[in-house]
């Protein structure tokens, strides 16, 4: 992986864990949901070598997994 496929993921990974901060008010589905959406994104675009459908579709999966594993 080149400088910038790790520079861009670590700036991925950084921008989700911040903006987990403004999760106090969500539910543990949405929270789930958001947590399952930024891991999904962040794999998606290491596994297709930092291609915008592998990211965009690893944050879909991963949302919708996260949602599902914390159905009340």
């Amino acid at each position: 992986m080149n400088t910038i496929q790790k520079l861009a993921v670590s700036a991925i990974a950084t921008a989700t864990l911040l903006g987990l901060g403004a999760c106090s008010g969500m539910t543990q589905q949405e929270k789930g949901t958001a947590v399952g959406a930024g891991v999904g994104a962040i794999g998606g675009s290491v596994l297709t070598g930092g291609s915008a459908a592998g990211t965009v579709g690893g944050a879909v999966v991963g949302g919708v997994i996260g949602n599902q594993v914390t159905k009340p």
